[in-house]
């Protein structure tokens, strides 16, 4: 797929060093210091400095450098000296995003040997693999998958976290993966962050307990023969510094706050991470008081470095470096001048290690800051014993498939579920329930693995998933019906809530559906599901009793449905073991879970947390009933208090366009809503229900487009960053006989996009829908300005086409996805 720049030339910015907001530079003075907790070994010291005097410029720039697996071959690691490479959210060995755990561990032996070939007399030096670990191994087919961290939160136990870094880390060992991008230990002050599960909770205070068993159960304990070796790993502590304080929620966005709340409220559970021996620290993609941290130099150096003695490396996130003023994603000396020590390009690598050599050659990379980054990158692989530990898949544990998902490290995932569970209503003690009772089972949370699993499981968004995806897990349907039909009752499952003989009492399960990071944020915290809510008020009218078990990455205001339930659990997302639900509704154990985040009282109350002067949440911080406990609940007030958020990244779907958007024809200079038969015309088409789609014909009689268009434009920068596309459902039933443009615009000569006869030619050909991807960067590539898109999707061509299009949205890439080449 070639890119073409359509509507005008793309921009490239010039490097400069950005001067900080005076409002941005920290006083390293005002931080608490510590002493180094990781103290440096002179061995090893000199081992590095003979290292570094054998190295190329060649070899240094790369080791600084970490690539995609999607974007770089075992080829490219070795010719370009690669120091690590990176699975993101939807990359494996294989393509698919089920490939099984053999295929990974084949790809680290690959990449390893690559980075162990001989190069004359250059030093070999292994690579590093770095793997969002979030939940446990989440990217591996039948890994045992712990709840997200809201979950965990909620439980408040460190023991039980020493023991999740444990498990996660054999099973990473299995597949030969050294390095894990967690813990999160943001602290989350606005729910309509698509990263809040990704937070323990709204203070400091149970993410600072959590960091030092966490990371020495992934980690091993500072100073023991097996730290960072053996069963253990490399963690991370993620994201530096105050990614859950952004305005308005906003993933990417800006912490408007001053210095002291930056320290007091963001930065604790950095100090005992770093007293644990964490050897990398991840750079949050937002800013403080506009300025980008990946560019910050007095926290990045003045305060982790110089401040707090911290040892390991500075690790940047996805093309962030490219954020940083002054940047692009393929030229950014700024950013490692500021502090960081290696930069994450996924798919940028090969341009920016072109630029980085030219500006380490040049003096704009002062030789002295490349060589700190590269010790520092070195010392961690020494620490780690990579140099001597051989080929991933002769490492201990390797290869013992049997491990992932093993009977011993499901039983503790069971009990992170178990001790997650937050009870918020118990109408007249209706649980625990009676499991020789018959028990109706219903909702689409029910039976669904993709939903209780949630963001960040097999693939980034955690969607498009199947049960066979889950080999060693149980959904809560499944650990329900063991649990009722061991005690000789009778479970009966029913999505729609549909039933012959009355049951007992009926259990729904529902919640929010998968997402991940910007995906997920939200105008506000107001939960709509008029289905689930259909469902408990047709039980309760019919005078059978409700459990509601919610499934949500937030605390959210769910007023109707709490009053339509008897019972109401908040359930998070807790992975693949869904007895633990069970457990707690048949009274197994005793629900022990206590809210890390308080609990909104309206649809419009994002940022409610302990210690406002205004605290007036529904359920506050800490809260949580046992069975024991008076759990009667007053009605509630109904009346939503915000209007319902629309999906910005939908552009067609459904027959419709988006909100705020318009389907536009005719030719590509006077666009209309009114049809233009002489060019094109635009009708209504069937798919799966009437006129769900919409049928577009060219007539060949003159240049003409169709574009969704909107007044005004939309920021897609975030989303070109974090690797997503603008993926089409479609049909062609009648190829087309001259070429055909894709194209996105941003204003008057502002665009480009791709040629795309050949694919809709093969398209045709078959007779089949198709769903193909386009990356948001490639758009960039051809010159379109992301921050301000006033048509996210233009076809335009001046032969005849008939084409049916079912839907148009921004997302993560699912179907075909095509390269920017």
């Amino acid at each position: 797929m070639a890119v073409i720049a359509a509507l005008g030339g793309a921009h490239t910015a010039v490097p400069a060093i950005a001067q900080a907001n005076s409002s941005a530079v920290a006083d390293p003075q005002r931080w608490p210091a510590r002493g180094h907790a990781a103290a440096l070994d002179s061995a090893i010291e000199k081992q590095i400095d003979a290292l570094i005097a054998r190295m190329s410029l060649e070899q240094k720039v790369g080791q600084i450098i970490q690539a995609d697996i999607a974007s770089a071959t075992p080829e490219d690691v070795r010719r370009y000296h690669l120091g690590s490479i990176l699975n993101g959210g939807n990359s494996t060995p294989t393509g698919e995003y089920n490939a099984p755990a053999s295929k990974w561990l084949e790809a680290a032996d690959a990449y390893y040997a690559a980075s162990m070939k001989p190069q004359g007399d250059l030093p070999r030096i292994p690579v590093i693999w770095g793997s969002d670990a979030v939940h446990g191994h989440n990217n591996i087919v039948g890994a045992t998958l712990f709840p997200h961290n809201i979950g965990l939160g909620a439980a408040n136990d460190p023991d039980l976290m020493r023991r999740i870094g444990e498990v996660t880390a054999i099973e990473m060992r299995v597949t030969g993966l050294d390095w894990t991008f967690a813990p999160t230990l943001a602290v989350v002050r606005d729910d309509r962050w698509g990263r809040t599960y990704e937070g323990f909770g709204e203070t400091p205070e149970i993410a600072t307990s959590y960091a030092a068993p966490l990371i020495e159960g992934l980690q091993g304990k500072l100073g023991d023969d097996d730290w960072l070796r053996g069963s253990h790993i490399v963690a991370t502590a993620k994201h530096f510094l105050g990614d859950g304080g952004t305005a308005g929620g906003k993933d990417q966005g800006d912490a408007r706050i001053d210095e002291g709340r930056l320290r007091d409220v963001f930065s604790p559970p950095y100090l005992p991470a770093i007293d644990a021996g964490v050897q990398s620290i991840m750079v949050s993609f937002s800013s403080w008081n506009g300025a980008k941290m990946h560019g910050n130099a007095s926290l990045l150096t003045g305060i982790v470095k110089d401040r707090w003695n911290f040892s390991g490396f500075l690790v940047g996130d996805w093309n962030g470096h490219g954020q940083v003023e002054g940047c692009t994603v393929t030229n950014c000396a700024q950013s490692v001048i500021a502090g960081l020590d290696m930069y994450m390009a996924p798919d940028s690598w090969k341009g920016l290690y072109e630029n980085t050599l030219a500006n380490a050659r040049s003096g704009a990379l002062p030789p002295a800051r490349l060589d700190d980054a590269v010790r520092r990158i070195l010392r961690v692989k020494f620490r780690a014993g990579l140099f001597e530990a051989g080929k991933p898949s002769s490492r201990p544990y390797a290869g013992e498939f049997e491990r992932l998902g093993s009977a011993d490290h499901r039983a503790i995932a069971r009990e992170a579920v178990r001790k997650s569970l937050v009870l918020l209503k118990n109408q007249d003690g209706i649980l625990p329930l009676d499991p020789a009772a018959k028990v109706l089972v219903a909702g689409d949370g029910a039976d669904n693995l993709t939903k209780q699993t949630g963001g960040w499981t097999l693939t980034w968004q955690g969607t498009d998933t199947k049960r066979t995806d889950f080999p060693n897990a149980q959904s809560i349907w499944e650990g329900i019906e063991a649990e009722v039909t061991d005690a000789g009752g009778s479970a009966t499952l029913s999505p729609d809530g549909s039933y012959g003989e009355r049951p007992d009492v009926a259990i729904v399960v529902f919640g929010e559906d998968p997402y991940a990071e910007f995906q997920g944020d939200r105008p506000d915290v107001g939960y709509d599901d008029a289905r689930s809510l259909a469902l408990l008020r047709s039980f309760r009218a019919a005078g059978i009793p409700t459990v509601s078990v919610f499934l949500s990455g937030r605390a959210m205001w769910v007023n109707p449905l709490l009053n339509a339930s008897d019972a109401f659990v908040a359930a998070w997302l807790p992975g693949t073991e869904g007895g633990g639900v069970a457990d707690g509704l048949f009274g197994k154990s005793e629900f022990t879970g206590r809210l890390s985040y308080s609990w909104p009282r309206s649809s419009d109350q994002t940022n409610v947390n302990l210690g406002d002067a205004d605290y007036n949440p529904l359920f506050a911080y800490g809260y949580g009933l046992t069975t024991a406990e008076d759990g009667s609940l007053d009605q509630l007030p109904e009346e939503r208090a915000s209007a319902a958020p629309t999906d910005e990244n939908m552009l067609f779907s459904g027959g419709r366009v988006g909100t705020g958007r318009q389907l536009l024809i005719g030719s590509p200079g006077a666009l209309a809503t009114n049809p233009a038969p002489d060019l094109i015309t635009a009708q209504g088409a069937d798919r799966n229900a009437q006129e769900d789609a919409v049928r577009l014909r060219w007539s060949g009689s003159g240049r003409a487009a169709v574009a969704i268009a909107q007044e005004s434009g939309m920021d897609l920068t975030r989303q070109a960053n974090g690797g997503l596309a603008l993926e089409l459902e479609f049909k062609v039933d009648k190829a087309p006989t001259a070429d055909v443009n894709l194209l996105m615009t941003c204003g008057e000569e502002c665009g480009g996009g791709f040629p795309v006869r050949a694919l809709l030619t093969t398209t045709a050909e078959t007779g089949r829908w198709t769903r193909a991807s386009f990356p948001l960067n490639c758009f960039v590539q051809a010159g379109v300005d992301m921050s301000g898109v006033d048509a996210p999707l233009m076809l335009v061509t001046d032969g005849q086409l008939d084409l049916t299009l079912a839907s148009a949205r921004i997302m993560s890439p699912t179907g075909e996805q095509l390269s920017c080449k």
